[in-house]
């Protein structure tokens, strides 16, 4: 992964991709998981194809990616537009891990769909708090 690959996620030009972020905490002892992505500050960045994805985000965190979206919906939290950190809105402490897809404008359904891209991402903190955020891309 390079950071174009993260750039044109966030620019809405990988609709059919996902990135995770994994702090250190969550990642396998082997290593694997940091094979496929980006060493960052504190952890690991991957933005990969959709279902592979998910596959990856189950190995690394031992949860369904979409079950773990939809405990993560009932609780909005801030995640950093970079997708590499957020904010627990329980507790304050930072995000552990962080699973997040965009979904392409869609006027018909109203609301910030129809304003453009939409970035969905989904967060831990390391007590177990789910939370959630979501943005137009391209907005700040």
């Amino acid at each position: 992964m390079t950071d174009s690959d993260l750039d044109a996620f966030l620019a809405g030009d990988r609709l059919d991709h996902v990135v995770l972020f994994l702090t250190d905490d969550y990642l396998d002892d082997e290593g694997t998981i940091a094979d496929y992505g980006r060493v960052v500050d504190g952890g690991v960045v991957l933005v990969v194809p959709g279902e592979k994805g998910r596959r990856l985000f189950s190995a690394g965190t031992g949860m369904d990616a979409m079950e773990f979206a939809k405990q993560a919906m009932g609780t909005e939290g801030d995640i950093d537009r970079d997708l590499q950190g957020g904010t627990c809105p329980d507790c304050g402490d930072g995000a552990a891990f962080i699973f997040a897809f965009a979904e392409a404008q869609n006027e018909e359904v109203g609301g910030i769909y129809a304003e453009g891209d939409v970035i969905h991402a989904y967060a831990a903190c390391p007590d177990g708090t789910a939370f959630s955020d979501r943005w137009v891309v391209g907005e700040a």
